[in-house]
């Protein structure tokens, strides 16, 4: 068999690029061009693979399943809205195919009628002193586990005593032990969201993605209250 004609698709593009004449390898779990030259898809053309270890990742932080908050400071400007979406593409697939298309935390694989996806989740290291946040991992989480780190953003949404079932069946905590666990890991959060943070994504940009400036942070404020406003309406009965 001829090797594929790969394509970078951005998942909500893939209509688009299908209806363009993209078609899509269930095994490799990606598009391909059917022949060479389809003018129509050059502009999901594949670009050079990701790899597997970032530069300067480590592929060891944030073991388990924890309640992992961002600063208030930083909400919204997360990897994806600092990558275009074909290098997110190609992000997602390395993320996805490393870990084997499992959650890297409690094994689930996808499941559409579960509506349970697979979806990239960020380890930060803070610093403190100088203010930095600086990304060193990124791991496959199944959105139930994804769902128990952004833990208030889950309660936003109406989901946080399902998160917090979840939470206690992977980690084995009693409930007194994962309300404590939630507490700390708010008051962390509350401490840190005192200050305003620089991300610092040098692991991308060895790899060679290209990053767009996140929101600054006096716009922050504004695009997380947007955001959470809608998902509390979204949650409304």
């Amino acid at each position: 068999m001829a090797e594929r004609l790969w394509l970078d698709v951005p998942y909500g593009e893939k209509d688009e690029a299908k209806a363009a004449g993209a078609r899509w390898d269930p095994a490799a779990r990606r598009w391909y061009a059917p022949r060479p030259g389809t003018a129509a898809l050059e502009r999901w053309a594949a670009s050079p693979e990701v790899p597997d270890l970032l530069p300067g990742e480590d592929r060891t932080l944030g073991q388990g399943l924890f309640v992992d908050l961002v600063p208030r400071t930083c909400w919204f400007t997360n990897v994806r809205s600092c990558v275009a979406p074909k290098d997110w593409e190609r992000l997602r697939r390395v993320i996805t195919r490393r870990a084997g298309h499992r959650c890297e935390v409690c094994g689930a694989a996808g499941d559409r009628g579960a509506k349970r996806w697979l979806e990239a989740h960020e380890r930060w290291v803070f610093d403190d002193a100088a203010r930095v946040q600086t990304l060193k991992r990124l791991i496959c989480l199944c959105t139930d586990c994804h769902t128990v780190t952004h833990f208030g953003y889950a309660e936003v949404r109406g989901l946080g005593a399902r998160a917090l079932a979840h939470l206690m069946k992977v980690t084995g905590m009693t409930g007194a032990e994962a309300r404590r666990h939630v507490d700390a890991a708010f008051a962390v959060w509350e401490e840190r969201s005192r200050a305003v943070w620089r991300l610092d994504l040098g692991i991308l940009t060895g790899a060679g993605i290209a990053l767009a400036p996140p929101p600054g942070a006096g716009d922050r404020a504004r695009v997380a209250e947007t955001v959470l406003r809608a998902s509390a309406r979204s949650a409304r009965p």
